[in-house]
């Protein structure tokens, strides 16, 4: 659909960062009204101006910018979705862009309605994931859509190209070919990638880390929080409830300044290479880790054993950018299930860098004393062992009485 100039008009998902900095030249270039669109998903470091970042998208040619605050959508509804999944890709971290891009990608489709857009626009390089997840996620909301993904096919190739391209046009970027690194971030954590981290056995320098403190600096005394959970979602902390965005905040500054939230690892990417990526996620891993540690309490070994191998399928499913699919929909009608009991009380304790968890108390526990204790008052059925060893086993006997040993 074209505007009333006669020019087509395009919704770039904006974050003020190289690629996308690029691309509102590089769109009016191509015969483009550009309208930007970024997302307040509470990033926790100086990206955190969001208005500011809009503002700079009209200063660079935008007809429109919208600054959208999501944060409290992002934490009500991904986050949520994801601690009920306890969703840790690879078993190794908290699903984090991953779960920014439905709801950015919602909002993208629904400005691109009201601007008469025809296409929506990403700043995705053709090795990333966020490429998918934006495609995927923009078409399963409006399959009508046009989306664009130019950093695949343009002629700046390489992040130093970029980088030179905006000094040439006087676009103020943070990157420099001295420190590129490509940083994504909101509430949930953070994601860094490039520049020194490309090799493996490179230690990520200092100013990798924003949200924690080096673990040797952290204070030298135990610090404790207890996190309450209501239906597998989190409602207090220490006792004072709070809403799901303000507990992430509060535990994003309490783990971080005790140097607990740090992931260094190999990622196997969608696209089938593998990529180094290092994540801060404070909050995150302490969340999952309390989460977990309830569900023990509350579930039966059964339904724990049965849900972990479907979070290990959740949380690949939305790593893909199916979140706007039946499969995500059937596992979260599952986990949905599962929640119902999950609620109660986690106490944790960081120490340099270390999260334990060193208390749980639940209304609807299923850990019985009784049956547990071998001290006075126990209520187990000593006498009910031999028959179950006999049923148990029976199996087994049978087959080494025709297989056993003929020596």
């Amino acid at each position: 659909m074209a505007n009333g100039e006669g020019k087509k008009k395009v919704v770039l998902a904006y974050s003020g960062g190289l690629d996308t900095s690029c691309l509102i030249y590089w769109l009016q270039d191509q015969g483009y009204d550009v309208v930007t669109m970024i997302a307040n998903l509470g990033q926790p470091t100086d990206r955190s101006d969001i208005a500011g970042i809009a503002e700079k998208a009209t200063r660079l040619g935008a007809v429109a910018s919208y600054a959208v605050d999501v944060r409290d959508e992002f934490c009500d509804v991904a986050v949520v979705d994801a601690i009920a999944a306890n969703g840790m890709y690879e078993n190794k971290y908290p699903l984090l862009s991953a779960l920014s891009r439905p709801i950015i990608a919602k909002h993208l489709v629904e400005i691109a309605q009201k601007e008469g857009c025809e296409a929506i626009a990403h700043g995705c390089t053709g090795k990333g994931n966020d490429q998918v997840r934006f495609e995927l996620e923009c078409k399963a909301l409006d399959p009508s859509i046009k989306v664009l993904g130019p950093v695949r096919s343009w002629e700046l190739t390489t992040r130093s190209s970029e980088i030179e391209f905006c000094a040439a046009h006087g676009i103020q970027v943070d990157a420099t070919k001295k420190s590129p690194y490509s940083v994504d971030e909101n509430v949930w954590g953070r994601a860094i990638e490039c520049g020194l981290l490309e090799d493996p056995w490179n230690r990520p320098p200092a100013d990798t880390w924003q949200m924690t403190v080096d673990p040797a600096d952290a204070p030298d005394e135990p610090c404790e929080v207890v996190i309450g959970f209501e239906a597998g979602k989190p409602v207090s902390v220490d006792g004072t409830k709070m809403s799901v965005l303000q507990i992430v905040q509060h535990l994003n500054e309490v783990a971080g300044a005790n140097g607990f939230g740090r992931i260094d690892m190999l990622e196997d990417r969608l696209v089938g290479l593998k990529s180094r990526e290092c994540y801060e996620q404070p909050a995150a891993l302490s969340i999952i880790k309390a989460h977990q540690a309830l569900e023990t309490m509350c579930l039966p070994g059964d339904v724990l054993a049965a849900k972990l191998d479907l979070e290990h399928a959740w949380a690949r499913t939305v790593y893909d950018g199916l979140w706007y699919s039946p499969l995500k929909e059937a596992y979260d009608a599952f986990f949905a299930s599962t929640q119902k009991t999950v609620s109660g009380e986690v106490r944790l304790c960081y120490y340099k860098g270390s999260c334990t968890v060193n208390g749980i108390r639940s209304p609807h526990s299923i850990y019985d004393h009784g049956l547990a204790t071998y001290d006075e008052g126990d209520t187990f059925d000593r006498t009910a062992a031999e028959g179950f060893m006999q049923l148990f086993g029976l199996p087994n006997y049978v087959w080494a009485s025709k297989n056993g040993s003929k020596e």
